[in-house]
């Protein structure tokens, strides 16, 4: 049995089979409250992870500290999309504001400026303590680059996991910054087919347009390649970008965002060159079709059945014109 069926046999199913009457109203659960019991669930599991990794680097014996966040310089390899509407760093903040910070960050020595740290994980926690003014509890350890970037990749897999596209992202800027594939294969836990196809995927897509529509957790490689198709259509980043322009979609999620591109971009029509007209020779083949496009008309001549005539008739255009302009016609607009 499913979960979700193990949830519909407790809470939505009626009691028929015991018989007894119940009151009208509460013959079922509400979903709401099947939503919010998934969310303190959701919460409580969050926090058991806490409490293990607290308790994990408590008995490593890490020692933790109080840092001006100020003194904390920030990971130069982005993993996370940012994102305008972020309500789960509002609830982060929310919570280090009446709670304290209860996990700490992981920061190394600056190797460049003394008195200075890099930070290796902890990067939303370091930002909370920042908007709230607070020093943030860090644990320092002497990294190696590779250590840095492995537990930066590691530290988000195990607490909550990137979307597809922020995989693929920060598969790339990786490699742009110079990882080996295996400091990126650590990084993400993943091996090297995956990381890969991750990375040909980003460089299909416009930093500018993933920036806008956001991490889009529930749409995997394989939308996000459809997209990535759709993209190389003439003008196709610019209807893009017009779809995400709608007011409506400014406070949405950023699943909805990708819907909204994604059809945008499903519902345009190849453009068909308009034609005017078709010329058939004599021996009823066609020999040209002439086309009328933005302002222009084109003249277009078939090789293979009437070759060489192109060049007759572009010696002959000073004749037409002036026989064009003896009928009465070609005077020029007012």
């Amino acid at each position: 049995m499913s979960r979700k069926d193990a949830i519909n046999n407790l809470f939505l199913k009626r009691p028929e089979a015991s018989g007894t009457a119940t009151p009208r109203g509460s013959e079922r659960v509400r979903t709401g409250a099947i939503s919010a019991m998934g969310a303190s669930l959701q919460e409580m599991s969050e926090n058991a992870k806490q409490a293990a990794q607290l308790q994990k680097q408590l008995a490593e014996g890490d020692a933790i500290v109080s840092i001006d966040p100020k003194k904390i310089d920030h990971s130069r390899i982005t993993d996370r999309i940012p994102t305008e509407v972020d309500l789960a760093f509002d609830q982060l903040v929310a919570s280090i504001a009446e709670n304290g910070q209860q996990v700490p960050v992981l920061v190394r020595p600056s190797p460049d400026t003394p008195g200075r740290y890099q930070i290796a994980y902890g990067r939303r926690r370091l930002r909370a303590a920042e908007k709230l003014g607070l020093g943030v509890k860090a644990i320092v350890r002497n990294l190696s680059d590779s250590d840095l970037i492995v537990a930066q990749g590691r530290e988000n897999l195990d607490r909550k996991d990137l979307s597809f596209i922020e995989k693929a992202f920060f598969a790339r800027n990786l490699e742009d910054d110079g990882c080996d594939r295996h400091t990126i294969i650590s990084a993400l836990a993943t091996d090297k087919a995956d990381i890969s196809r991750y990375i040909a995927v980003a460089r299909r897509m416009p930093d500018v347009l993933v920036k806008k529509i956001g991490p889009a957790p529930k749409s995997g490689r394989a939308r996000w390649l459809a997209l990535a198709d759709k993209l190389e259509q003439q003008a196709a980043l610019a209807t893009a970008e017009r779809a995400l322009d709608d007011p409506s979609l400014r406070s949405a999620d950023s699943d909805t965002r990708f819907d909204a591109v994604l059809n945008a971009l499903q519902s345009r029509k190849p453009k068909v060159r308009p034609s005017i007209g078709v010329w058939k020779a004599p021996g009823g083949k066609r020999g040209a079709r002439i086309e009328a496009k933005d302002g222009r008309t084109a003249l277009v001549f078939e090789e293979k059945t009437v070759p060489e005539f192109a060049h007759f008739v572009a010696g002959k255009l000073d004749d037409l014109f002036n026989e064009f302009q003896a009928n009465g016609s070609g005077g020029e607009k007012p």
